[in-house]
């Protein structure tokens, strides 16, 4: 416990990291939640058939600065635009029968304009428009519920993405006390090899538990995010933390010199996230590119945090998930201390 407090307190040494660490995923949270759908303007497609009725309400839609909306000329160029991203959502309304809502399944904007649609429909009912009914289609099958926050999609993205790459610059640290003969001198003293392998294990592993730890915390606090089940996403972070542990670990232990660990740090830590699904939804990608996903730990840490927040799940409904977090931790530990080992008796 002792080596894990002084790896914490010899990473933020460097001041820089004080705004990596704490300040840098804040600042990302909230521009990504912006970017998903956080005060921006809605664009919804409209094809109203004839009738002062359905009239009336194409007008009311747009009556608000939150919707701008769209008329189109058919069904089929509205489905197509809002298939191919130009727009949120489409209503169509035709002169009798149900207000059909389409969606695309991969924006959670789309789903955002749900809410618009019903309150404004509730108020024309109102108004005397009665018989007013809202049937919501949707393109593909949707992975983001209706009313889920913009920072529940990117809270939970970046804790893996910061966890994994904190981890592995962090590691800078191992390779300084060998390169100074710190663990040198310790391990030609009394205190057991085991001993300094097991301090340096469990400073990696605390340096990552502290940035997803601060990242769960600090997010439900500024920016109100759920993160499902707390015996699930207590899970999940530890799982990954030691994921992130264990890499940091294998890297530290398998150079003398701090450049070439620093620059893989940065390679993997931003390649790996990107490739897992951490910096682009997971849900945005397609074929062979999902299916290489889940070769990143990232991967199965994203679809961990979706099922917890999106889909309620619990700790039984992220067991295959943890599973394999877990075995990736234990490959990466193991060989990190066999390297660790082997450097520190060779």
């Amino acid at each position: 416990m002792l080596m894990a407090g002084l790896s914490l307190r010899r990473m933020f040494r460097d001041r820089t990291n004080i705004f990596f660490v704490i300040v840098a995923p804040f600042l990302l949270i909230l521009v990504l939640g912006q970017l998903y759908g956080g005060g921006q303007q809605l664009r919804l497609g409209v094809v109203s058939g004839p009738g002062a009725a359905a009239e009336r309400l194409a007008g009311a839609l747009g009556s608000g600065s939150r919707v701008v909306v769209e008329r189109l000329p058919d069904e089929a160029a509205l489905r197509t635009a809002v298939e191919r991203g130009r727009l949120h959502a489409g209503l169509v309304i035709p002169g009798s029968g149900p207000v059909r809502h389409l969606v695309r399944a991969n924006d959670p904007r789309s789903h955002d304009t749900g809410t618009w649609v019903r309150s404004i429909v509730r108020q024309e009912a109102a108004r005397g428009q009665s018989g007013l009914e809202v049937r919501v289609t949707t393109s593909g099958t949707t992975p983001f519920p209706e009313g889920l926050s913009a920072y529940a999609i990117s809270a939970p993205s970046l804790l893996l993405m910061f966890t994994f790459l904190t981890s592995l610059t962090a590691a800078l640290g191992l390779v300084e006390t060998r390169a100074r003969g710190v663990t040198a001198r310790l391990s030609a003293g009394p205190t057991p090899l085991r001993t300094i392998v097991a301090g340096e294990a469990a400073g990696r592993i605390a340096i990552a538990l502290f940035q997803s730890l601060l990242i769960m915390v600090g997010s439900m606090a500024l920016f109100g995010v759920s993160w499902g089940d707390p015996i699930g996403s207590l899970a999940v972070v530890t799982a990954f933390s030691l994921v992130g542990g264990g890499a940091a670990m294998l890297l530290g232990a398998s150079f003398r010199t701090p450049g070439p660990p620093i620059s893989l740090a940065l390679v993997l830590g931003l390649g790996l996230s990107a490739m897992g699904g951490a910096t682009i939804p997971l849900e945005s990608f397609s074929g062979t590119m999902r299916t290489l996903a889940y070769l990143t730990p990232h991967a199965w840490g994203y679809d961990a945090f979706a099922r917890l927040i999106r889909h309620d799940a619990s700790l039984a409904g992220v067991l295959p998930q943890l599973g394999v977090l877990t075995a990736a931790a234990a490959v990466l530990f193991a060989l990190g201390v066999w390297r660790l080992r082997r450097a520190l008796s060779g």
